[in-house]
């Protein structure tokens, strides 16, 4: 099975708008993002942040659960913390998931509600799980979504999570989860 990687990506994201923006890193995102990337077996998620102080905000979260008595707490929470890599921006990341796959880039696959994609996550496992499957990143936006110049970076565009009715406005933890069980579950 290919190497999975995840990007939580807090910049370049559209507001209620559609204008670009910067959003905030939540500690919420990071513990549940990094608790289901460990259950699901990612290689790491990059928190994607261009802005100085939001990435030592993130790090000063890891670091908390790294200390007692927070690690006496709850030991495993660090250890799905650990799975988070803070960097500035997409390159990085996609330059330190090649470097953990062994010099290989991985597929970079966008993820929204709103986009009709063109590859299933029935599709994108058969991909992974072939014997020469290429490692993936799959490329999450915070606010309302990513900005149209992320989406024409990806190499896939993933089909949008759909309920059976019309509403359809899911936090970024709940489509990272569905996604990755989608992808990963026995």
């Amino acid at each position: 099975m290919a190497d999975l990687f995840a990007s939580l990506i807090h910049y370049p994201v559209l507001d209620r708008g559609g204008r670009i923006v910067t959003s905030a890193i939540t500690s919420l995102d990071l513990h549940d993002l990094a608790r289901s990337a460990r259950t699901y077996g990612l290689r790491a998620v990059f928190v994607v942040h261009p802005i100085p102080e939001q990435r030592e905000f993130a790090r000063r979260v890891i670091d908390h659960w790294r200390m007692e008595p927070a690690r006496n707490f709850d030991s495993r929470r660090i250890e799905a913390l650990e799975t988070l890599r803070i960097v500035p921006d997409l390159e990085q990341a996609v330059a330190e998931s090649s470097e953990l796959s062994g010099s290989v880039r991985p597929l970079l696959v966008h993820t929204s509600a709103r986009t009709a994609g063109r590859m299933t996550t029935r599709e994108l496992r058969e991909k992974l799980e072939a014997p020469d499957a290429q490692p993936a990143m799959l490329l999450f936006g915070t606010g309302f979504g990513l900005a149209p110049a992320v989406m024409e970076r990806a190499d896939i565009v993933l089909d949008g999570i759909r309920g059976p009715g019309d509403y359809n406005h899911l936090s970024v933890r709940a489509a990272f989860a569905i996604i990755l069980d989608r992808l990963r579950s026995r």
